[in-house]
Parts: C-alpha cells; sequence; structure tokens
C-alpha cells in the first residue's frame, strides 16, 4: 500500500535571473525551431539510440541500474545516459537553469512537477526560441495513447497546449482525489467520546469543543499537556476555517498559481483577502487563538514538529489537527492504534451560513516531459513511444512502481478496488519491514496517466482502521468535503497562459501579494495587529502592492481561455 501524498509539493516561480541566462544563451537556436516542424521521418521498429536525460533522483533510486530503465532498453532500444539532480526543489531548479543557459542541455528533461518543473511561460520562451520542440507531431504519428488521454480529458489539453496550439511539453495529469481537498480537519474521536462530545458542525460548536479538550483532561492523565488544535507551516490552518465565512480556494501546499486567494466574482478576476467575509475569518480564529485553544507553533513550526506532537511519548496530547491527511501528524499504523483515534471533520458552518471546502485543481500546469533540439528526430520518436507506453496502465505501473510480480501484482479472488464501483486492475506488493529499496520503478517520474479510473481500480484493504486500508480511510474521508467548493468562483489558473514578456512582473507581484496576504493574516491571527483597527490600512497597503495591476494581467489572461 502505498499513501499519495499530494502531488502539490509543487516548483515555484522561476528565478529570474538564471532563467534570463538561459533565454539570453538561447536566443540564436530559431534555426532549429525550423528544423522542428519539418516533417518527421517515417521509422519502422526501434532504432537504437541514446538519450541524454536530466532527471530528479530519489536517495532510493539508481537511475542507471533500475529495472525500469532496463525495460525501456529492452522495449524500445533505449541507452539512457543520466544527468541526475536530487528531491531537492531549490538545487534541482538551479541546476536546470544552468544546464540552459551554458547551451549544453539535453535531449530530454524528465522532471517532477513538485520537485521542479518548466513553468508555462518558460515553455513559450523557449519554444519560440526553438529550445524546446513542439510534440503535436510526434503525439499525432507516434503516441496513440498519449492522443487518447488528451482527448478524452479536455481540462489535461486546455492545460497542455499553448496559445499557439503548440504542445511544448507534457504536463503529468495526477488526480488524486483526497489532494484535491486537502483542507481537512481530523479531531479524536476517543476525546469526543470520552467527554461525552459529538463532532463540531458550526463554528461555535468546534470552540466548545476545542475549550472541552484543554480544560477536561481528555488524555486521562491528570495533567494539563493537551494540544486542543494544530497545524504547521505547510498545512496552513487558515483556509478550513476562512471556509466557514466566505470561500478560500487557497489550498494547502498549493503552488500552482492560486495561494493569493484568487476566485471568479461574476467572471471577473478578483481576489477574497480583502473581503468582508475574510476579515469576520480572521476574527473568529483570532478569537479562538486568544483563548489558547490554537497551538502557539501551529503557525511556525515545520511538520516534523507537528508529528512529534502526534508521535508523542506516553499519552496522547493532540486534540485535532488541520491537515491533509492525519498521517501528516501521527504515524500510521502505531504501535498503541492512537492514529485509529483521528476522524474527518466536515465543513463547518459559519455564523452567516457559509459552508466551503477548498478545492484544489489535482494537476499544475507546465511540463515535466520536455524534448530540445539537442534531440534528433530519431531520438525524438523513440522517446515520446517511451511515453507512451507509460501511458498505459502497465506501463504506468512498471514505471512508477517496478515490475510485475516483483512490485505489483494482478488482483486475485476477493481483491476490492478503492472505489468499489469500478473493477480492480492491480495491486502494489509491499515492501517487507527492514527490506531494502527495490530499486525497480521511476516512481514520480513515469506518474502521467494517472487519470481518477485508473488510481481509483488499485486494490486497497477494505478495513480503514489498518495501514493497508488507509488510503480507502482517506478516499471516504474525502467525500464528506467534495462539492462543497463552490464552482462558480474557481479562478481555472491551470489553462491561463500569461504572456511571457509579463512572467517576471506576474511573478514578482504574485510572491509580494501573497506574502503580504500570509503575514498579515498570521499578524491578524495573533494579534500582533488588530482587526479593527488595522484592516483599513491593510487593504490599502494590498492595493499599494499592485493588486489592481495584477488582477488586470489575470483578466486579460482568463479572457483568451477558450470554452470557458
Amino acid at each position: 500500500m502505498s499513501v499519495k501524498l499530494s502531488t502539490r509539493r509543487r516548483a515555484a516561480i522561476v528565478g529570474t535571473s538564471l532563467l534570463a541566462l538561459a533565454l539570453v544563451a538561447c536566443s540564436g537556436s530559431k534555426s532549429d525551431n525550423d528544423s522542428a516542424n519539418k516533417p518527421l521521418p517515417t521509422i519502422t521498429g526501434n532504432p537504437d539510440v541514446t538519450l541524454n536525460v536530466f532527471a530528479p533522483q530519489s536517495a532510493d533510486t539508481n537511475l542507471a541500474t533500475n529495472d525500469f530503465t532496463k525495460l525501456v532498453k529492452e522495449k524500445f532500444n533505449i541507452t539512457v545516459k543520466w544527468q541526475t539532480t536530487t528531491f531537492d526543489g531549490g538545487p534541482s531548479k538551479e541546476k536546470r537553469q544552468i544546464s540552459l543557459a551554458s547551451g549544453d542541455y539535453p535531449d530530454l528533461y524528465l522532471l517532477i512537477p513538485w520537485v521542479d518543473q518548466f513553468t508555462p511561460a518558460e515553455l513559450l520562451k523557449l519554444g519560440n526560441q526553438g529550445v524546446v520542440v513542439p510534440l503535436n507531431q510526434l503525439i499525432d504519428q507516434y503516441a496513440p495513447n498519449i492522443k487518447k488521454a488528451l482527448d478524452s480529458t479536455p481540462e489535461w489539453k486546455a492545460m497542455a497546449t499553448a496559445p499557439d496550439g503548440k504542445i511544448y511539453g507534457m504536463p503529468q495529469w495526477v488526480d488524486c482525489f483526497h489532494c484535491s481537498y486537502p483542507d481537512k480537519l481530523w479531531m479524536n474521536s476517543a476525546w469526543l467520546k470520552k467527554l461525552g462530545l459529538e463532532q463540531p458542525k458550526t463554528t461555535e460548536d468546534l470552540r466548545k469543543v476545542l475549550q472541552a479538550f484543554k480544560t477536561q483532561d481528555p488524555n486521562g492523565n491528570g495533567k494539563a499537556d493537551e494540544i486542543a488544535l494544530s497545524a504547521n507551516v505547510r498545512d496552513n490552518l487558515i483556509p478550513y476555517f476562512m471556509n466557514a465565512f466566505i470561500y478560500d480556494p487557497q489550498g494547502q501546499n498549493n503552488s500552482g498559481g492560486n495561494n493569493s486567494t484568487l476566485v471568479l466574482n461574476n467572471g471577473k478576476v478578483d481576489v477574497q483577502a480583502n473581503k468582508d467575509g475574510w476579515r469576520e475569518g480572521l476574527r473568529y480564529i483570532n478569537s479562538l487563538y486568544k483563548e489558547g485553544l490554537i497551538d502557539k507553533g501551529a503557525f511556525t513550526q515545520n511538520p516534523d514538529a507537528m508529528q512529534q506532537q502526534g508521535n508523542h511519548g506516553g499519552s496522547v496530547i493532540l486534540g485535532a489537527g488541520t491537515v491533509m491527511h492525519s498521517g501528516i501528524f501521527v504515524t500510521v499504523g502505531s504501535a498503541d492504534g492512537r492514529d485509529q483515534q483521528y476522524d474527518a471533520v466536515p465543513p463547518l458552518t459559519g455564523p452567516s451560513g457559509a459552508n466551503y471546502a477548498s478545492y484544489v485543481f489535482p494537476s499544475i500546469p507546465g511540463a515535466t516531459f520536455v524534448l530540445t533540439s539537442k534531440a534528433t528526430p530519431e531520438k525524438q520518436i523513440q522517446a515520446i513511444k517511451m511515453l507512451d507506453y507509460i501511458f498505459t496502465d502497465e506501463g504506468q505501473n512498471n514505471g512508477q512502481f517496478g515490475m510485475e510480480g516483483k512490485a505489483w501484482t494482478k488482483p486475485g479472488p476477493g481483491d476490492v478496488a478503492l472505489d468499489k464501483s469500478l473493477k480492480p486492475s492491480f495491486k502494489q506488493i509491499p515492501l517487507k519491514p527492514g527490506s531494502k529499496p527495490r530499486n525497480s520503478g521511476w516512481g514520480p517520474l513515469a506518474q502521467y496517466n494517472n487519470t481518477a479510473k485508473y488510481r481509483n481500480s488499485e486494490v486497497i484493504d477494505t478495513d480503514t482502521h489498518s495501514q493497508a486500508g488507509y488510503e480507502r480511510k482517506l478516499f471516504e474521508a474525502t467525500k464528506l468535503y467534495a462539492g462543497h467548493e463552490d464552482k462558480a468562483q474557481i479562478y481555472p489558473f491551470w489553462k491561463v497562459w500569461i504572456d511571457p514578456t509579463l512572467a517576471n512582473e506576474v511573478a514578482t507581484l504574485q510572491t509580494n501579494i501573497e506574502n503580504y496576504i500570509q503575514q498579515n493574516a498570521l499578524q491578524f491571527v495573533t494579534g500582533s495587529k488588530n482587526i479593527d483597527t488595522d484592516w483599513d490600512s491593510y487593504v490599502k497597503g494590498l492595493d499599494g502592492l499592485g493588486l489592481k495591476r495584477y488582477l488586470e494581467i489575470q483578466q486579460t489572461a482568463y479572457d483568451k481561455v477558450p470554452n470557458k
């Protein structure tokens, strides 16, 4: 069983200096673009090619000796010459940009969205300069599985296709249900039962529950050591509570482009963070903080520190946490079973009747499979054939997990798919405790055609209280949130292509606005700013950061989106 963590460990906005160097270094490549537009040769069979590939490599994987690398050699006659980086996003991005700036870039970039990937603006610039090769013709001639996937998923095709109609790189499609509703509240049901309480339904219900957690010794050790509610810097607690006052589309870990609370307001791009509902949400969260019901470290601690709270030795001390899944703060399969004490609390209803849940589009705009002008037509064709195989269920299983019989197997009698309405299609073979990593699959490098049907046809244990059934627990919990998003307000940033000449300006505006909103939200919640006396100056400060200009650019780009 694998816990499918969010694909939303995303690549941040492109650093402007290194990208500028890369674009200057590549500016003379227009002739390469012309050659890329010539008809492709008709190639039968699989000619022997050596493909230079830039890719992140995990500490548990050796791509050069990997089973799937060997399978690629056997099936497609491709010898891969790897240029690897790590899963650390900052250094990985820098190394990729240096490779572009030097002009000595590889045939293929094979990336991971939450480590580093090409942004839409990069694709447009590098595509226009001939550094990046459009994939349209390759897909039409040699990739029937990719073509079928794009044609059957319009949102994916829109995300992959630039305004000029070209596909400059393939984005991954990872339709993770529980990741799409990341702002959940997980609460200790054993504590509720002991105190004779029910799960809260409203914001005031929650206040009473947290007060009881704080003062009535629910862990029974005679000490006032309970933490009523906690969070961490990656799993922000504000969106879950804010959605009881105003629709907050931010989502946790969402670097896809909507951290600044962008929404559609009757077709106009807008933000939520200067609205009265936002103010009232902050007022409520501040009232919990002032009562000591929110852990003081909730806004500053990292996930490891929160895990220490959930895994506290001896008595259980954590009452609730706002995280995507409870395994973020407590070890799944804990020896004392404490992880099974936590259940998801549906969206709360606020004083005005608001009852929303954040929705995060499950895939990230940009591209992870990017062919360059260094690749000969023969290399391009073999590379797209390899990706086309990964688009099959067998190829995706072998690519992500490893070889059949070693890392996964076909379902057996009595096996049940995650979505019980689907026929089960594959079952992962868990590693035995203490075993060495298999080095069999490419992991997230091969996570492309990850549709809901594919993901939800995996065999998962039916016991949601078992470690093997954890994915099912998340699947069922997420049903409590699905449908609470405000579809009319969702800004489809994943298919909005910003003019590349404005990319640096937008990046600066977005970073400044996001940081300002987040910093001020924290100040209002913790009381270093007063929600009554400092609100007007906060709103003016937001305007002073260029909010009007930012929304104008986004609106212009949104207006060009076809088939809204």
